[in-house]
């Protein structure tokens, strides 16, 4: 059970990813670019939870809460958050340089921070777990960086909201 959840948590955490790299990929971007980006979101996506699990630690060491509650708000949060960016009408797109994409990197993983706040609730693994989302995210980024021209008007408002529902609901599982 522990490695599904891990798994599914990283493909929700992709969602983000994919779907901007959907946008993205419709400007016919070059081969290096999309390794690049590619790169740089798996790069955010294993260090970010690790940032993440270590203010948790100073966080639940202050305050006396239970791990699995905060889990339980963080991924309810960032599920809700997920599904509101992707109503979000206003999407723009124009070829990015390298600051551009270092911020989108982190735009997109910010969320990987969030879970990593409560990630020791989940698993004492922190290295496996942020290995698998960095994989599950260059994955992600990639295939809609690739895809994007012909999926887009298709997967480009699902793939969030789906990530977002799934984020909801292992939240909810996770408090009750």
């Amino acid at each position: 059970m522990h490695i599904f959840i891990v798994i599914t948590i990283a493909i929700s955490l992709s969602m983000d990813a994919f779907s901007l790299s959907l946008l993205y990929g419709t400007l016919n971007l070059e081969k290096k670019f999309i390794w690049k980006l590619s790169l740089i979101v798996s790069i955010y996506h294993f260090f970010m939870p690790i940032l993440g699990q270590l203010f948790g630690k100073v966080i639940f060491s202050i305050l006396p809460i239970n791990p699995n509650f905060i889990v339980s708000i963080i991924l309810c949060v960032i599920g809700i958050q997920m599904i509101i960016e992707s109503l979000k009408e206003e999407k723009e797109v124009s070829v990015l340089n390298l600051l551009e994409l270092l911020v989108f990197g982190f735009a997109v993983s910010i969320d990987s921070f969030s879970v990593g706040i409560g990630l020791s609730a989940i698993s004492s693994h922190i290295i496996y777990c942020s290995s698998t989302f960095a994989l599950c995210s260059g994955f992600f980024t990639y295939l809609g960086l690739k895809l994007g021209k012909k999926l887009n008007t298709i997967f480009g408002l699902l793939a969030p909201i789906s990530g977002g529902i799934v984020l909801i609901i292992l939240g909810i599982i996770y408090g009750l």
